[in-house]
């Protein structure tokens, strides 16, 4: 068995990000392992633009981002395994791959940082009845197929769902000569970017349909009309209510969920809240030396935070190569009041980073509130916000001075204000 210093699971963002920066810290031998026929992930089939604001200080599609970070990448002289599939991972960091040229093949990783993305809730997970006929997408794959494959997935749309991809391509089939005629949406308040909204719906004069779910699909060989329904604060259907369009195509943005069958291989433990890896204020998950980073630890809305949040866990994969893992035992980060996860969401007081950036969402939308850091009684920061949207990743900085030689957890809350 071949023994390699560190094994990055996914060529998209978050793993090239993870490479070049495990570069940068002097660990010389990486080996990225990707399933697709290039590098890059989602990002290939994201041909508009707005990526790489906070990165290059600069708006790119999305393969230009993607590109930017293969040539750093190869610059770097990284390796990279493309059409390859790993198929196991041990606790102790054996990786389990598969190819065309090298059959089965088992490496032993000195560190491991799963970078390995998500997947869209398909229609088998959300409640919707009737027929099964061709029409029914992902928000996703209908943009593959347009936008990679030169498909054209239909004429008349209903779109499910207001999250970013399902927002960017009600305007990419508008753009395409489709008629969208809504997006509805389970929720009283959007799931995508402000700006998405503006971009997408408003300027397209969209109509977007809160609080309402489609509750029916018909049609036998291709689809043919949806049934649309109001639903009450509880998410159940308000009989009366129902609408129907004639639609020969559904689009569903329904959610995003982290791939981690790998993890729990692994016996990694995982946080219910974000789908991921618990994870520590490294990046390492239970597992002593195995990191996670990216859409696969937790759901992203910007790809310019998945590489960021890459860079800090191959620093902290570098910094387990090179010295071992930190020293002491953890404390918890705990969601408080209107914060619904936290990552990372451990910390070690006896041995912290120097600087720790905490991701969060609310819960509901606020138009005001307070954001309060705390240990036991002790507050640590308190900062006024504005705008607090479920669909938008907040952050909070914390120094490492600030965590020294604390004795109990951290909670993150947000108190309300009228």
């Amino acid at each position: 068995m071949r023994n390699v210093q560190a094994v990055i699971i996914g060529g998209g963002s978050a793993g090239l990000s993870a490479a070049v920066t495990l570069k940068k810290q002097g660990i010389e031998d990486i080996l990225v392992i990707e399933k697709d026929s290039e590098p890059g992930g989602i990002l290939e089939q994201c041909i508009h633009n707005g990526f790489g604001l906070q990165t290059f200080g600069e708006q790119l599609s999305g393969p230009a981002y993607a590109e930017r970070y293969v040539d750093m990448a190869r610059e770097l002289n990284v390796r990279i395994l493309l059409n390859t599939m790993v198929t196991n991972l041990t606790a102790d960091r054996v990786v389990e791959y598969v190819n065309a040229e090298e059959g089965t093949v088992q490496v032993q990783a000195g560190a491991v940082i799963l970078a390995v993305g998500c997947y869209e809730r398909p229609r088998g997970g959300i409640n919707i009845t009737g027929t099964r006929p061709a029409g029914i997408y992902t928000a996703g794959q209908a943009q593959r197929y347009l936008n990679i494959d030169g498909y054209t997935v239909g004429r008349r749309v209903l779109i499910l769902g207001s999250g970013d991809i399902g927002l960017i391509m009600a305007r990419r089939m508008t753009l395409e000569g489709a008629e969208v005629v809504g997006v509805a949406e389970l929720m009283p308040y959007s799931n995508g970017l402000p700006r998405n909204m503006k971009q997408c719906l408003e300027d397209f004069d969209i109509p977007l349909m809160l609080s309402h779910t489609v509750s029916k699909v018909f049609g036998r060989d291709r689809l043919e009309k949806v049934e649309v329904v109001a639903v009450d604060e509880n998410r159940n259907p308000i009989p009366g209510s129902e609408q129907y369009f004639d639609v020969d195509t559904l689009l569903l943005s329904v959610g995003l969920i982290p791939e981690n069958h790998l993890a729990d291989h692994a016996g990694i433990v995982m946080d219910p809240a974000t789908k991921g890896p618990v994870v520590d204020d490294r990046y390492m998950t239970s597992a002593e030396g195995i990191f996670a980073c990216g859409n696969g630890l937790h759901v992203h809305d910007l790809v310019d935070f998945v590489s960021l949040q890459a860079e800090r866990a191959a620093e902290g994969a570098a910094a387990y190569l090179k010295n071992g893992k930190a020293k002491g035992n953890p404390l918890h980060i705990r969601n408080g009041n209107q914060v619904s996860y936290c990552v990372p969401s451990q910390f070690h007081p006896d041995d912290p980073a120097e600087k720790l950036t905490v991701y969060f969402r609310v819960r509901t939308p606020l138009a005001h509130g307070t954001l309060v850091i705390r240990s036991g009684d002790q507050v640590i920061r308190r900062v006024k916000k504005q705008k607090l949207l479920p669909s938008v990743m907040e952050e909070a900085v914390l120094l490492g001075k600030q965590m020294t030689g604390l004795t109990e957890d951290i909670t993150v809350e947000i108190t309300e204000e009228d």
